[in-house]
């Protein structure tokens, strides 16, 4: 499994154990991630804010993130 289908794995398993409502999107297509700023993957926005880049954090961690930035 390649670092970005492990954090979209991450975030999935976060997400179910936060409760919160969300939609999970893998954007895939080089031409939007240049528009979403974002230089180094895998990357994680939550609320349209870029809060990691270059690491898969630990579901727990993300969670955190979750909780945060809800």
């Amino acid at each position: 499994m390649n670092k970005c289908s492990k954090l979209f794995a991450n975030v999935e398993e976060a997400v179910k154990n936060t409760g919160v409502k969300a939609e999970i999107l893998k954007v895939e297509d080089l031409m939007e991630i240049v528009k979403l700023g974002i230089m180094v993957s895998p990357s994680l926005m939550i609320n349209g804010k870029l809060v990691l880049s270059g690491t898969v954090p630990s579901v727990e961690k993300i969670e955190g993130y979750i909780r945060k930035y809800m």
